[in-house]
Order: C-alpha cells, then sequence, then structure tokens
C-alpha cells in the first residue's frame, strides 16, 4: 500500500508546533506564551516579562512552516517595583551611545509609563531597526515607538530596482518574486512558500540603498 503524504498541515498541528518551539526555547518561561492558529494565522496571547520577548515569539512562531501570519497580541508584566521614567530615560541614552552601529546624535528619546518613543532620522534602514533593539531589552521598557525616519542617499528607480533584482535572484533563485520601484517606494509582489522568506524578502529589499519604504504584497504559496 502506498502512502500519500500532505504537505499541508492542520491548525492543531500548526498551534503544537509553535507552543513546541516557544517552550523549548530557555527564554521563556511554562505557559508563558498561549498560541491560537486560524487557517494558518498564528494569534499570540499572554504576558511576559519584557518587551524584547515579544518580538522573540513573533520570530520563532514566523519561523513554523504553515504558518502563514503572526498576530502579536502579547504583553509586557513588569515584577518588582516599577522602574521610573528618569531611569529609563538614562538607560535608553547609554544603550544608544554604546551601540556603534546607531548614530545617537541624531535620535531623540521620550518616556512615558515605560513607553519610549524614538524620533530623528537616520541614513539607513538597519540604523532605524538597530536603535529600537538596543533598548527593547531594558529593564522598564513596556513598549517601543519607532518614529525614526529613513532619508535615504538619493538614486534613482532604475538603480534601485537593478540592485534590488539581483539581490532577491541571488537569495531566492526559485521564487516568483516581481520588483517595481516608484519613487524610492518598493513593492514586492508574487508569491513565496513560507511566512519567514516573506519577512526575509522584506529586510533584504529595506536594507538596499535608497529604498525609502517597502510595500510587500508577497503571498505565501503554501
Amino acid at each position: 500500500m502506498t502512502l500519500i503524504q500532505t504537505r499541508t498541515k492542520t491548525d492543531k498541528q500548526i498551534q503544537l508546533d509553535v507552543l513546541a518551539e516557544i517552550e523549548r526555547d530557555i527564554r521563556f518561561k511554562p505557559a508563558e506564551v498561549g498560541v491560537e492558529v486560524e487557517q494558518g494565522i498564528v494569534t499570540l496571547t499572554g504576558t511576559v516579562s519584557s518587551y524584547l520577548k515579544i518580538g522573540e515569539a513573533a520570530d520563532i512562531a514566523s519561523m513554523v512552516p504553515g504558518v502563514k501570519d503572526v498576530a502579536n497580541k502579547l504583553a509586557v508584566a513588569l515584577f518588582g517595583a516599577p522602574r521610573d521614567d528618569t531611569a529609563i530615560s538614562r538607560a535608553v541614552r547609554s544603550a544608544l551611545e554604546w551601540d556603534t552601529t546607531v548614530p545617537e546624535e541624531k535620535i531623540d528619546a521620550i518616556v512615558r509609563n515605560g513607553v519610549v518613543t524614538l524620533k530623528g532620522t537616520v541614513e539607513y534602514w538597519y540604523q532605524r531597526k538597530a536603535a529600537g533593539d538596543a533598548i527593547a531589552h531594558l529593564l522598564g521598557v513596556t513598549s517601543v515607538n519607532n518614529h525614526i525616519i529613513v532619508a535615504p542617499a538619493v538614486r534613482t528607480d532604475r538603480e534601485i530596482h537593478d540592485e534590488l533584482r539581483a539581490a532577491l535572484a541571488r537569495r531566492f533563485p526559485f521564487e516568483e518574486i516581481d520588483v517595481a520601484v516608484d519613487q524610492g517606494v518598493a513593492i514586492l509582489q508574487g508569491t513565496i512558500p513560507t511566512y519567514r522568506q516573506r519577512r526575509e524578502a522584506e529586510t533584504l529589499t529595506w536594507a538596499t540603498r535608497g529604498v525609502k519604504s517597502v510595500t510587500n504584497k508577497l503571498a505565501i504559496s503554501a
């Protein structure tokens, strides 16, 4: 008898896989994160001990095959005495100064009730991301609003398009990805097998010099 295996996973299988991946990660406590799945869309619920864990949990979930998207409803529950905003502000400024990839002199930070809002203008997308990452783990930070503007060096749409198309072809040689660039806005269309690869394609696009914004219209084929 020949067994026919399907590549499609049920929502229950996806839920169990996501839970198993989170539970095996030593950064998370048992039952710290709840997982719900509907038609391949994962919803994360519960409270975690730091803002950094919110993004980490989503990253773990996105790497599980079968996941089409992640709705992150995790919240931060701080334990012990709350840290006042002045102390958090000092820690934020110190973290930005110590990160060599962040032009901290171009970035302002506002802290209110543990919520950090970053403002300013940088030339590269990775600098904007690095600023947010540098403060996400700080004690007392419950949320980060990254309003840093990326104002890259001026390049023609054709230059951006040609470089980006070549980079995507190298990274995803077997996928159907179409690229369009309009006034520095890069638009991705087509299909890709996994949610994780969809995010990787977007990250690669943001890292292309001259890109001002990214519209990701890639669909998950699986």
